[in-house]
């Protein structure tokens, strides 16, 4: 073989591992911690206020507006982290969201919201899904710490096995993937990351009988060091339903819980659970959810 033949072949053999590299790098994604370089602000920019570096957000609700922001990418599968910290003293009335939605007709979702309490009275954690445009499904904890006094980490395990929800990494909800049986599972939307602050007074507190106290306002939630390692949506579905390094969250590995991670489960449904859809009989007039029968993990 010449040089020049060999030179080419050297080329070509590096084009080919250029572009499978390519291809792994735009499937998923190690963010950039920058709010300003991976979400896009969606309502009310005077109510948004970001660091100069980038890296920490607060969001603003008064009597004018409340305040958002959304993902640049949309993601399929994958580990989101954000680190909150709450609306401090009275906030009873105000919503703070932190969820995964697809923002279709019959749209997936995965939430996180933090409902506003009276003073002295403990935030509550409500967590829903939607799959397929249905959702019905809300579970709601007190948190075992305050959380307006520091962040702490909430997270999305997301993968084609389950969906996780953890608060400092210790799992406080799961949903498993049972579409094999007829369950309608988040799998082949993909959703973009969003957070928002806004007055949920008609229902967030004691049923909406608590309203927002607005001589406490501006209400201000804050939010930073967040981490998204999750599969970016370029079209094609399996590269997201892929198990290998870089999807490593739909790794077998990921298919359940811990040892560990189950007693931490066990912990929060004994001693921190406040409500559980499926056990909500009358609600279901004594028909829940196909899920509920199934196992969890």
């Amino acid at each position: 073989m010449t040089s020049v033949k060999r030179s080419k072949s050297f080329l070509l053999l590096i084009y080919l591992i250029s572009s499978l590299l390519l291809r792994v790098s735009e499937a998923s994604v190690v963010s950039s911690g920058d709010f300003d370089k991976d979400f896009l602000v969606t309502w009310s920019p005077t109510h948004v206020n970001t660091s100069s570096d980038g890296r920490s957000r607060t969001l603003k609700l008064d009597q004018e507006s409340g305040a958002s922001f959304s993902s640049i990418q949309t993601f399929l599968f994958g580990k989101i982290d954000m680190k909150i910290k709450l609306i401090p003293g009275p906030s009873q009335g105000t919503v703070v969201a932190y969820y995964m939605s697809s923002d279709q007709t019959n749209r997936d979702e995965i939430d996180f919201e933090f409902l506003g309490n009276v003073n002295g009275q403990p935030y509550i954690l409500q967590t829903n899904i939607y799959a397929d445009g249905v959702d019905n499904r809300e579970e709601r904890i007190h948190l075992w710490f305050d959380p307006t006094k520091d962040f702490h980490t909430y997270s999305i395990l997301w993968n084609v096995h389950q969906i996780v929800f953890m608060v400092d990494q210790i799992p406080i909800r799961m949903y498993r993937n049972h579409s094999e049986k007829g369950v309608a599972y988040p799998r082949l939307q993909p959703m973009s990351i969003k957070v928002s602050l806004w007055n949920g007074e008609s229902w967030a507190t004691s049923g909406g009988h608590e309203k927002v106290d607005w001589s406490k306002a501006p209400f201000v939630a804050s939010f930073g060091d967040y981490k998204i390692d999750a599969c970016i949506w370029k079209g094609n579905p399996t590269l997201c339903n892929e198990e290998n390094n870089e999807n490593w969250w739909n790794k077998n590995e990921f298919s359940s819980l811990t040892r560990v991670q189950k007693r931490w489960f066990k912990w929060v449904s004994k001693y921190h659970l406040i409500y559980d859809y499926c056990q909500d009989y009358a609600r279901f007039h004594n028909k829940l959810p196909k899920e509920c029968s199934l196992p969890k993990y």
